[in-house]
């Protein structure tokens, strides 16, 4: 019987040290793998030791077989795979939860979110400390058309009039966040698009980094407007119940032996 997870394991460096985990999550991105893979590399080549885990959501094209030959010689790659599409909000979940390194970083896999931003996010979470939760990436220079454009521009408007998180673009999927924080926010579908105020519910503070925005490498997106509208709608009021169930972040003074 398959398994409804199956992932490649590689090990750790020998210092059992990881600085970075990247997490990627595509289905049906056969043309963009390699492409990818490859600026992820170059953009990555100073920071020190990281992963790379892609996580194929059900994939009905060569995706698998386009990671599969790139893992051989890149010990840095894993692939975890669903045996059936969940959504991209439990691929990265399924990311997050395989990654070895106490930050994390995502983004989209098919090419628009440049990794050359993920050495200076990664840095500038480093040095914020253990307040911050989250640096978020913020698009210039859209390369959408002008109607997803708009879509995007009062989509975000109207989430940060009601959920107050400080961010204009929560839809950039190029994020860097300390992995127990991530792993503490309420879990449900479409969470990636609402982690600003969430990491803020939970009382971290959330920083913004400008990021360029590219042109998709090859094919065409997965969303469509009317696959996002209503459910969306029904997402931001439950974000924002969220938000007013949580009254105050305990603070722990004293832990138990």
């Amino acid at each position: 019987m398959q398994k409804d997870l199956e992932s490649v394991t590689e090990p750790v460096p020998s210092d059992g040290q990881l600085r970075i985990s990247i997490v990627v999550p595509v289905r049906n991105e056969q043309g963009n793998i390699a492409p990818l893979v490859g600026d992820i590399e170059t953009a990555c080549a100073g920071i020190g030791a990281f992963e790379l885990i892609y996580v194929d959501d059900g994939s009905s094209d060569g995706t698998a077989a386009a990671l599969a030959a790139l893992s051989p010689t890149r010990p840095w790659l894993r692939v975890v795979r669903h045996a059936e599409s969940c959504g991209q909000s439990a691929a990265v979940r399924s990311g997050v939860r395989a990654a070895r390194a106490p930050i994390v970083a995502t983004l989209d896999g098919d090419g628009q979110n440049d990794p050359a931003f993920i050495p200076a996010m990664l840095a500038q979470i480093e040095a914020a400390g253990p307040s911050a939760g989250l640096v978020q990436g913020q698009r210039v220079g859209r390369k959408d058309t002008g109607f997803k454009r708009m879509q995007s521009r009062i989509a975000n408007k109207v989430r940060g009039a009601i959920l107050r998180d400080g961010t204009r673009d929560t839809g950039c999927g190029l994020k860097c966040f300390r992995r127990e924080t991530y792993l503490a926010l309420p879990y449900f579908d479409a969470l990636h698009r609402f982690m600003p105020a969430l990491v803020v519910r939970e009382g971290f503070a959330v920083l913004h980094h400008d990021v360029r925005d590219r042109q998709r490498l090859t094919g065409v997106s997965n969303y469509g407007f009317f696959d996002r509208l209503w459910v969306g709608i029904l997402d931001l009021a439950g974000v924002w119940w969220l938000i007013r169930r949580r009254k105050r972040v305990p603070q722990i003074v004293t832990e138990a032996r």
